[in-house]
C-alpha cells in the first residue's frame, strides 16, 4: 500500500464524514504542531484506585496519536472499569464505553463457540472433514488437494489444517485474484473464496503444522451456517450473544457509508486499491482496501469493550451458553504447536498452562484496527480496542507493548474495588 499525502481535513471530506463531527488524524508530515491542539477526554466509570489503566492507555495512545480508543476490565465476572477515550482536537468526537470498534480477529472466538454449541448440541462432530459438511469443489481446471479429507472441524479451530500463508499467499486477502481466477465481478463473496481456496494445494499436512489460518475460520463460519440451517450471525446472536444480554454486537461493513450506530472511524497513514470496483480506485486503507462483510467469522464482528468481556464469561462458566466439558475441549492442548514458551492455539483463544490456572488470549489487527483481550488465571480479564494500526511514529502495536503496561498495572494493584459496573450497560 502506498502512504496517504492528504491533509487531515482532505481525508476526513473523503471519508465523507465532515457532516458527522468526525474528523481523521494526523497523517503523514502532521506530527507535532496539530497533535499538539488535541484534548485528551476519557468517558465512563471506573472503581477506585484503577487510575493506571486510564494513564496507561493515555500513554499508548498519546504516543501513537490514537483517535480513539476503549478499555474494560473485569474482575471474577464483575465489571469494575469500562472507559472510552479520546485523543483528538475535534470537540464532536467522543468514545464511550459501549462504542463500537472492529474486533478484527477477536471474532475467532466468537466463531469457535458458536462451533462448540453446536458440538454441544449434538449438531455437529468435531472429528468430521470440512469435505462431508461443505462445498468444496475447486475451481474449473485445477483439482483439490487430496488431503482436504484429512481437515476435519477440530483442525480448523486450531490452524491445522494445513494452509500457511508464509508459503501461499492469505486467500481471504485475494480478492482481485479470485475474481479473475472464477470470473466473477467485484466484490467477490464467501462462496467464492472458498472455491478459490479449494483449489489450492496445501502447504503442510493436516494436523502435521500449526500455521494461523483465515481461511481455516472462514470455512468454519460457512460450517456454522451449513449445520444450523441459519446465517452465521443469525445463529450466532441467537445462541451465543442473546444469552448474556448483549445486542449491541454485529457484522461490520466495508464502507464508511455503511458505518453502524455507534462506531467509530477508522484510521491509517496507508491507502490501497478497492476490492470494490474493477479500476481498483485508490481509498483508504480502512474502507475498502478489504471486504469486511466476507469476514465477519474470521475478522469481521463489531464490537465494544463492555461486551467482549461480558462474551469472555462464557468461559468462567458462569453462563448458559458452553458447558464446562465445552470450554475444557476449546482449551485443551493441540495434537501440535505447542511453542517453546509453552503456549499453543486452542479453539479461537492462545493458552498457556501457568501455576494458578491457565492464561488465555488473543490479539487482532486489520488496518485501522488494533484489538486485544486477556484473561489472567487470577481472574482479571480485559479488553482493549483502537481505531488505528499504523502511524508515522513507528511505535509498534503489537500483543506484548500494548498489553506489558495493562499487565503491570494489574500486577501492582493490592487492593480491587468490589463495585460491579454491568448494570449501568446491561
Amino acid at each position: 500500500m502506498t502512504q496517504a499525502g492528504v491533509s487531515r481535513r482532505d481525508f476526513g471530506r473523503l471519508l465523507g464524514v465532515a457532516g458527522l463531527g468526525i474528523a481523521a488524524p494526523a497523517l503523514v508530515g502532521t506530527r507535532g504542531a496539530r497533535a499538539a491542539t488535541r484534548t485528551w477526554r476519557m468517558s465512563g466509570s471506573a472503581g477506585s484506585g484503577l487510575g493506571g489503566f486510564d494513564t496507561a492507555m493515555k500513554t499508548l495512545m498519546q504516543a501513537r496519536n490514537i483517535p480513539c480508543g476503549s478499555l474494560a476490565v473485569m474482575r471474577k465476572g464483575k465489571l469494575i472499569l469500562a472507559r472510552g477515550y479520546t485523543w483528538s482536537d475535534d470537540a464532536a468526537l467522543s468514545v464511550q464505553p459501549t462504542s463500537l470498534f472492529r474486533l478484527a480477529s477477536l471474532s475467532k472466538a466468537i466463531t469457535a463457540t458458536a462451533v462448540m454449541r453446536l458440538v454441544q448440541d449434538g449438531a455437529l462432530s468435531l472429528s468430521t472433514p470440512v469435505t462431508q459438511l461443505i462445498d468444496m469443489t475447486p475451481p474449473t481446471g485445477t483439482t483439490a488437494d487430496s488431503r482436504l479429507d484429512q481437515v476435519t472441524v477440530r483442525r480448523l479451530l486450531q490452524h491445522l489444517g494445513g494452509w500457511d500463508r508464509d508459503i501461499t499467499p492469505d486467500p481471504t486477502y485475494q480478492d482481485r485474484k479470485i475474481a479473475t481466477t472464477l470470473g466473477v465481478p467485484l466484490p467477490i463473496g464467501k462462496a467464492d473464496m472458498v472455491k478459490y481456496g479449494a483449489g489450492l494445494k496445501l502447504d503442510h499436512d493436516p494436523g502435521s503444522t500449526y500455521a494461523y489460518s483465515n481461511y481455516g475460520y472462514l470455512l468454519l463460519g460457512q460450517i456454522v451456517e451449513k449445520v444450523s440451517g441459519l446465517p452465521y450471525a443469525t445463529y450466532v446472536q441467537q445462541k451465543v450473544f442473546s444469552p448474556l444480554g448483549i445486542t449491541r454486537n454485529r457484522p461490520g461493513k466495508s464502507l464508511q457509508s455503511g458505518q453502524a450506530p455507534g462506531e467509530v472511524p477508522y484510521y491509517s497513514q496507508y491507502t490501497g486499491p478497492s476490492v470494490f470496483d474493477a479500476a481498483g480506485t485508490t481509498v483508504p486503507a480502512p474502507y475498502g482496501s478489504f471486504n469486511v462483510e466476507n469476514r465477519t467469522a474470521m475478522g469481521g464482528w463489531l464490537s465494544s469493550a463492555v461486551d467482549h468481556v461480558k462474551f469472555t464469561q462464557i468461559f468462567d462458566l458462569t453462563t448458559s451458553v458452553l458447558t464446562k466439558a465445552s470450554v475444557d475441549a476449546m482449551f485443551a492442548k493441540p495434537e501440535t504447536g505447542l511453542n517453546s514458551g509453552g503456549s499453543y492455539y486452542g479453539f479461537g483463544w492462545f493458552v498457556r498452562d501457568v501455576t494458578g490456572g491457565q492464561n488465555t488470549w488473543h490479539d487482532g489487527s486489520l488496518q485501522g484496527t488494533t484489538t486485544i483481550v486477556t484473561r489472567r488465571y487470577d481472574g482479571i480479564t480485559w479488553a482493549v480496542l483502537f481505531d488505528q494500526r499504523d502511524d508515522p511514529s513507528g511505535l509498534p502495536y503489537d500483543y506484548t507493548t500494548i498489553s506489558a503496561p495493562l499487565h503491570n498495572v494489574a500486577n501492582s494493584t493490592t487492593t480491587w474495588p468490589a463495585i460491579d459496573l454491568f448494570s449501568q450497560y446491561y
